[in-house]
């Protein structure tokens, strides 16, 4: 009975495997074009990786024309995710169930909800088995309209993820309503009181590269800040780069992306950052380890260490070192070995025993490592060192000795 259970363990495992690489939505919609725009907006608004995180999901998805529809009113980025987040049901409802519907109707709880940011009720959507094969969507503060209806299933993994396809936007008042426009936060005042004022005030000081920053806002921006102690130490480096050197390395300490902790944890590998330009790479490598998330470059490995502020558009995280750029520092040679020890020849020569014969080797300079391990002369050397030497050394005797004499002897060492 060993042998099946072990089977069907492997099986299991190997199922296990499958389900969590499957469940990647924008993997689902990369298969299917006609919802390749949908698909690149949850990529942008960082609702991919909210989906894939959830072990129980419904994504509604729209072709490329109700997408095009939705985006030539000139939403913003934000108002977009508002709107795709009720496009998210946070329950199963694969194609069979749609049609089993309890009592026929059904209110789902969507992403949008789970934000927090919609009002009262505007982030449910009701479900309804209109019967004839139909099935009908629409936002609960819709005045009841269900105004898309359900087109096909695109793929399911039951009960985990089921990627539907509907014939439209839902409309919602409060989704659609313009998002306020990101305030310009204090990039240098959130740093100042969170322990990363030396940068803060180098960057105040750079307004070319504040201006970058600033600029960078709106679109969305990851800002990695050296604790104080970091970059204090390393301030004398930074005072002998070039003036344009200087503002590189500080925009090399930011990303053009809004990114969360959760999103760096998942998406490892090479980041472009504000000093990237079709000159210069620099970029650096997201690594994460467990919890810890470490970002790296050729000459400097730095791990974050707090979340500062982290509210879409923006995100600032303290780091305990200062990133290094390939493009402005040179890897650090290695320090020089050091000088050898005078050999032993050089030191004052042991006074010469009388009587001792003088043998050729006596000419050549005093090195241990060159002698034999064990040649029959080392006793003999020994003995002769003990008056020079502040430590005894003891010397083996291996001679048959009556058992009497060599009492004696062990009594006298």
């Amino acid at each position: 009975m060993q042998a099946p259970t072990a089977a069907l363990a492997a099986a299991l495992f190997l199922l296990c495997l499958f389900v969590s690489e499957a469940h990647n939505i924008t993997h689902i919609l990369a298969k299917h074009p006609e919802f390749s725009t949908f698909n690149r907006y949850l990529t942008l608004t960082h609702l991919a990786p909210e989906v894939n995180s959830r072990t129980t999901i419904t994504v509604c998805a729209v072709d490329n024309a109700a997408m095009e529809d939705l985006l030539s009113k000139h939403p913003s980025i934000y108002t977009v995710k508002n709107i795709l987040s009720l496009h998210v049901l946070l329950d199963y409802f694969g194609a069979k169930k749609l049609h089993q519907i309890t009592n026929g109707t059904a209110l789902a709880a969507t992403m949008y909800q789970a934000t927090g940011s919609a009002p009262g009720s505007a982030g449910f959507v009701n479900i309804t088995d209109l019967h004839g094969g139909k099935v009908g969507f629409g936002a609960e503060n819709n005045d009841g309209t269900l105004s898309a209806t359900f087109v096909k299933s695109v793929e399911e993994i039951p009960y985990n993820i089921s990627v539907i396809e509907i014939s439209g936007i839902l409309p919602s008042a409060a989704a659609e309503a313009p998002a306020p426009a990101p305030s310009r936060q204090n990039l240098t005042g959130i740093m100042s009181k969170h322990g990363c004022k030396v940068f803060a005030d180098t960057l105040s000081a750079s307004k070319d590269a504040l201006g970058t920053f600033t600029d960078t806002l709106d679109g969305g921006l990851t800002v990695f800040c050296p604790l104080d102690d970091a970059f204090k130490s390393f301030l004398p480096k930074f005072k002998n780069l070039t003036a344009s050197a200087k503002v590189q390395l500080l925009e090399f300490h930011g990303v053009p992306v809004y990114q969360s902790l959760a999103t760096l944890k998942s998406n490892n590998g090479l980041q472009n950052t504000l000093a990237t330009d079709g000159a210069n790479n620099f970029d650096f490598t997201v690594q994460n380890d467990g919890e810890q998330v470490t970002l790296k470059t050729r000459l400097s490995t730095a791990k974050i260490t707090d979340t500062l502020f982290d509210e879409q558009p923006l995100a600032v995280f303290a780091i305990n070192k200062v990133l290094q750029p390939k493009e402005l520092f040179k890897a650090e040679s290695p320090a020089p070995s050091p000088a050898p020890e005078p050999a032993a020849a050089d030191a004052p020569s042991p006074p010469k025993k009388k009587g001792k014969k003088k043998t050729p080797a006596a000419d050549a300079p005093a090195d241990d490592s060159d002698a034999p391990a064990d040649s029959p002369g080392d006793s003999a050397d020994d003995t002769a060192d003990d008056s020079n030497s502040a430590v005894r050394r003891y010397v083996s005797v291996v001679l048959p000795l009556p058992l009497p004499l060599a009492l004696a002897l062990s009594l006298c060492f």
